[in-house]
C-alpha cells in the first residue's frame, strides 16, 4: 500500500498528528473562528486534538464549517436523489464542476445528512501547494491528482490514480468524487472529458470494460449556484481563450479563487445525483467492441444525466433573453431578478467590452441552451 503515499490522503493513525501541526496554523484559526465565532479558541483546539479520524473531523469541524458558509453566502442547499442510493455502499460520483472546494464538500455534507458513505476526492496538487492546505486536505480525505506533467509521467501518474480509485471503492467500500473534466468548467458547458474514463479504466483487472465500470458504480452528479461566486474571477481567462491566446494563472489566483467561491454570494444551490449507471453500460457494450467508442458513448450517458438534471435558476434563464434579446423565458424570472443580475453584471464586469459581456452571459446562459438539446428538460 506504500505505492499510494504519494497521493493519499491521512490515514486514521495519522490524523492526529496532522491536526497538531496545523492546529495554531492562523489560517486554522481564521476558520474555526468563522465556524464558531461564540467559541474561545481553547474550546476548539481541545476538541480538536482529541481527535483520531477523518469521520470526526469531517463531521465535528468540517461539516460545521460548511453549515457556516451556506447561512452566510447563500439562501441554501437542495438536493435530489439522494434517497436512491443505498447505506453502506461505495460510488464513483463522477460530478460537474464549478467551485474548487465547495462542490465536493457541499456533496459530502448531504451524503452525511442522508446516513451515506462519504468521498475520497480528487483535488488537484496545484490546490495545495501551502503545506497549511495540503494538510488540510489530507485531514478532509483528498487525494491527489498530480498536474504538469511529462507525457510519460502522466500516465504513470494516470495509473497509479486509477489503481486507487479502484483500492477506495472495491476494496474500501470508500465511495469517491472526481470532476467530469480537469479544471473547473468557466463558460457553463458541462462536457465529460474521454480522458478521465481513460485514467478509470486503468484499474481495471476485467476483460469487459463495461463490467468493470458497472462494478464500481457510476452515479452522474450535476451541481448548479443560481450566482457562481467566481463569475468575475473566471473572466481574464474566457476572454484570453477568446482571442486565441495562452491564459497564464497570476501567482496566488487559485487560492483567491479557493476563498472568493467559499465566501462569495450563491443565493440557491441545488445536487441532484443521477441513477446509478447500470442497463446503460448493458446497452454500449452490446452496440460497441472497440473500447474506445465505448468510453465515448459513455462519457454522452454522463453527459446526458448531468445536463438534463440540471437545475436552472432565474440568473440562467435572465442571461439567456438578454444575450438573445429575447423574452423567450421571461415568464421563469421576476423584473426585481433580472434587475440584481443586471446590478451584478455592472458591478463585475466592464459592460463596455463586448467580449466580457458575451463571456459572462454565456457563463449562465449555456446551461439553457444545453437543457433545449433534450425535448422535455425545461
Amino acid at each position: 500500500m506504500q505505492k499510494f503515499d504519494q497521493i493519499r490522503p491521512f490515514y486514521d493513525a495519522e490524523i492526529n498528528e496532522g491536526i497538531r501541526s496545523s492546529v495554531n496554523h492562523p489560517m486554522m484559526k481564521a476558520l474555526m473562528n468563522f465556524t464558531f465565532p461564540e467559541v474561545d479558541d481553547s474550546v476548539w483546539k481541545g476538541q480538536m486534538i482529541k481527535t483520531h479520524s477523518i469521520r470526526d473531523f469531517q463531521c465535528n469541524f468540517i461539516y460545521q464549517s460548511i453549515q457556516k458558509v451556506l447561512e452566510k453566502s447563500s439562501d441554501g442547499l437542495t438536493t435530489s436523489g439522494f434517497e436512491k442510493l443505498e447505506k453502506n455502499t461505495s460510488y464513483l460520483f463522477i460530478s460537474n464542476h464549478r467551485d474548487i472546494i465547495l462542490d465536493t464538500s457541499l456533496l459530502n455534507a448531504a451524503l452525511f445528512e442522508h446516513g451515506l458513505v462519504m468521498t475520497a476526492s480528487a483535488i488537484g496538487d496545484n490546490l495545495v501547494k501551502k503545506s497549511f492546505l495540503l494538510t488540510l486536505s489530507k485531514l478532509n480525505r483528498n487525494f491527489l491528482v498530480q498536474r504538469g506533467l511529462s507525457p510519460r509521467e502522466m500516465l504513470q501518474s494516470s495509473k497509479l490514480l486509477s489503481e486507487y480509485i479502484a483500492q477506495l471503492l472495491l476494496r474500501e467500500n470508500r465511495s469517491v468524487w472526481i470532476a467530469q473534466r480537469e479544471g473547473r468548467t468557466k463558460d457553463g458547458n458541462d462536457v465529460t472529458n474521454p480522458g478521465v474514463l481513460k485514467m478509470l479504466a486503468m484499474g481495471s483487472e476485467e476483460e469487459d470494460l463495461m463490467q468493470y465500470f458497472k462494478n464500481i458504480k457510476i452515479v452522474p452528479v450535476s451541481i448548479s449556484y443560481e450566482y457562481d461566486p467566481t463569475d468575475a474571477l473566471k473572466m481574464p481567462q474566457l476572454m484570453a481563450e477568446a482571442k486565441n491566446e495562452i491564459y497564464i494563472k497570476e501567482k496566488n489566483e487559485d487560492f483567491m479563487t479557493l476563498l472568493s467561491g467559499i465566501m462569495g454570494q450563491k443565493r440557491h444551490i441545488h445536487i441532484h445525483v443521477g441513477d446509478v449507471l447500470d442497463k446503460e453500460l448493458d446497452a454500449i457494450a452490446s452496440e460497441f467492441n472497440n473500447s474506445n467508442k465505448q468510453i465515448q458513448a459513455l462519457a454522452q450517458v454522463i453527459d446526458d444525466s448531468i445536463l438534463t438534471s440540471y437545475k436552472l435558476w432565474p440568473t440562467n434563464y435572465i442571461a439567456y433573453d438578454i444575450l438573445h434579446k429575447t423574452n423567450t423565458f421571461s415568464s421563469f424570472y421576476t423584473d426585481n431578478e433580472k434587475l440584481l443580475f443586471e446590478r451584478r453584471m455592472e458591478i463585475r464586469i466592464d459592460q463596455k467590452n463586448p467580449v466580457a459581456l458575451e463571456g459572462f452571459l454565456n457563463m449562465y446562459a449555456n446551461p439553457v441552451v444545453n437543457k433545449l438539446r433534450y425535448d422535455t428538460a425545461i
